[in-house]
């Protein structure tokens, strides 16, 4: 493997999700197969990593900035972070040797901006995060996704939809350049109060995000850096979820996040975001 990536490798027999008795070696494995599906969709993007270098049942970090020693041949983007107050050498992955990189970092999970670098201040994704709270189920979560779908459908937007491999859905919208964060943001905030007055189980309000047997449409993900999951990473999760891309007929009752994982992902057969960056649209109502 050596001969064909310009990454180090180390401690490769390291097991990282111990119920599974999945080493390093296995990850890395997992991110050059499914490198052609997801490089596309991290391209010019700001990465942020979760860090698992004792795996999943240790403590891991979330990081920012572009670790020590660094190779000259990874890209960085330096910019001003406002949670941070001060700025950060944000790594960008835009070719194979970079997303290996983060595997032997044991970055399992990787997190993406809803805007390129070059064109930071202006997203070209909209983000929908649907989230449960107990004894909401993964099955409340689906009729609330469908339900979003039909309202966007009416609306002559094409949606596209993935599992966040843990307990919610995240709906998404490619856009035309032109639009700022604060009227993406209240474009999914108004779509999330019509679809509280729909359905009972629908919050809003990041005040009623946490109300027991709630959906919450979280609106405030669509932020200048702030970052979701992104298409095809894994999660920190006991059974190696993957957040996984879906086609819409997929969503149906009875259908489990466990079921995307690092075994199962690899072998789907479809792409079912194959051109989701060739399909923006205009945030204007028809």
């Amino acid at each position: 493997m050596d001969d064909l990536t310009k990454v180090s490798f180390s401690n490769l027999e390291k097991v990282i999700y111990p119920g599974l008795e999945l080493n390093k070696s296995r990850i890395i494995e997992y991110y050059i197969r499914i490198a052609p599906l997801m490089l596309g969709l991290l391209k010019n993007r700001i990465i942020v990593m979760n860090r698992y270098p004792d795996g999943i049942d240790k403590e891991g970090f979330y990081e920012k900035d572009a670790p020590a020693g660094i190779p000259s041949w990874v890209e960085t983007f330096n910019t001003y972070s406002e949670t941070a107050q001060r700025e950060i050498d944000y790594v960008v992955c835009n070719n194979l040797d970079t997303l290996i990189w983060m595997a032997n970092l044991a970055a399992l999970e990787i997190n993406i901006t809803l805007s390129t670098f070059d064109k930071y201040d202006t997203p070209d994704l909209v983000l929908f995060d649907i989230d449960p709270e107990p004894p909401c189920t993964f099955d409340d979560v689906i009729d609330i996704a469908l339900l979003l779908k039909e309202k966007l459908d009416s609306l002559s937007f094409r949606s596209y939809v993935k599992t966040s491999g843990k307990k919610g859905l995240h709906v998404v919208l490619p856009v035309i350049n032109g639009y700022n964060f604060k009227q993406t943001r209240e474009f999914v905030h108004q779509f999330g109060k019509f679809l509280a007055r729909e359905s009972d189980i629908v919050m809003s309000e990041f005040r009623n995000s946490r109300d027991p047997g709630t959906v919450f449409i979280d609106y405030l993900q669509n932020n200048r850096g702030k970052t979701m999951i992104a298409p095809y990473s894994l999660r920190a999760q006991a059974k190696a979820t993957v957040s996984t891309p879906l086609e819409w007929k997929e969503l149906k009752k009875g259908l489990r996040p466990e079921e995307f994982n690092i075994f199962t992902v690899l072998k789907r057969k479809s792409d079912p975001w194959e051109g989701l960056m060739e399909n923006k649209q205009e945030l204007e109502v028809e």
